[in-house]
């Protein structure tokens, strides 16, 4: 968002991030990220609020964020030549709490065949941990990644374009000759 100019707090959710029984991705992205934001929103009670939740399906199982670099390691080998699918919604609260609008969209990503040398790199660097299918493509992780089919801030974990579509028609962000003009700076949740 600070690159198209946006102005913005980020505050730490603090919720659990578990898919309720019998919840498919979708649902469980929707839900997270409308929770986010409610759990920001009752801190920050006079602000516009954006949430956002990214997951990761494989085979219909989501991966979320690996415990340790063994499951860190698991979910790279289980994504290793595969293709799987990212989710990432996105929810926005207006200051009296009630939702304005919300987003989900879904990226196909097909890793490249990983040698256990290379899982073994990656997972030792860190980045897996706080990373929804143990991967950030907007870091190291770019090298396990054959191709994609969608949105890459989708990846990231901001669909961006969709992101300022929203706030746009909220009136919080409007585009501008030579840069960006943000009305009200939205706090953005996150865990």
């Amino acid at each position: 968002m600070a690159m198209a100019g946006v102005s913005f707090i980020v505050i730490p959710a603090g919720i659990a991030e578990r898919p309720l029984p019998g919840e498919g991705a979708g649902s469980f992205s929707a839900r997270a990220a409308r929770e986010k934001a409610q759990a920001v929103r009752r801190r920050e009670a006079s602000a516009w609020v954006l949430g956002a939740d990214t997951t990761v399906v494989l085979d219909g199982a989501i991966l979320g964020k690996p415990a340790d670099e063994n499951e860190a390691g698991r979910m790279l080998r289980a994504l290793s030549g595969r293709e799987h699918r990212v989710l990432t919604a996105v929810a926005l609260l207006k200051p009296d709490g009630a939702l304005f609008g919300e987003r989900l969209l879904q990226t196909r990503v097909r890793f490249r065949r990983l040698s256990e040398a290379l899982i073994e790199c990656y997972t030792a660097t860190g980045e897996p941990r706080d990373k929804a299918g143990a991967y950030g493509i907007q870091g190291r992780g770019a090298m396990l990644v054959e191709s994609i089919d969608g949105s890459y801030t989708n990846i990231v974990g901001l669909p961006l374009p969709e992101t300022l579509e929203m706030l746009e028609d909220a009136g919080l962000w409007q585009p501008l000759a030579g840069g960006a003009k943000n009305r009200t700076a939205p706090m953005a949740a996150r865990s």
